[in-house]
């Protein structure tokens, strides 16, 4: 099940994540161990809609539609526009950049968010085709 979704060009990052995170058990293991956390992305288009995204670094190395897990909470949401989200899944800007330029917005663990940056490095190579 694709996590894309066509007003959202971006939103195909999600889905070269969930890839990466699930081609590879080892991989997995390692993402989850370092990332301890359930990370939720509100991303907003130009059109002004917002959908949201997860990915479960807690507990299974997945990602998925919505702001958390059945049961569950994102221990730190980042809201950002789908453009800046693609430049920075493209490695064309740093989560820090955008942060201090106001244009990420950061809720709940701040530290938590530092531990996103290597999985995002980890779906550049299987979005630049794409974006």
């Amino acid at each position: 099940m694709s996590l894309k979704n066509d007003s959202f060009p971006s939103s195909v990052a999600f889905d070269a994540i969930n890839s990466s995170l699930q081609s590879d058990d080892a991989e997995r293991k390692s993402a989850v161990k370092a990332g301890q956390a359930i990370f939720a992305f509100v991303l907003k288009n130009a059109q002004g809609e917002t959908d949201s995204w997860y990915i479960d670094l807690k507990d299974k190395g997945e990602v998925a539609k919505g702001e958390a897990p059945k049961g569950g909470k994102a221990d730190v949401t980042l809201s950002l526009s789908d453009d800046d989200f693609s430049k920075l899944v493209a490695g064309k800007t740093q989560a820090q950049r955008l942060f201090m330029s106001g244009k990420l917005k950061v809720k709940g663990n701040v530290m938590k968010a530092t531990k996103m940056e290597p999985i995002l490095k980890k779906a550049q190579i299987g979005t630049k085709a794409k974006l």
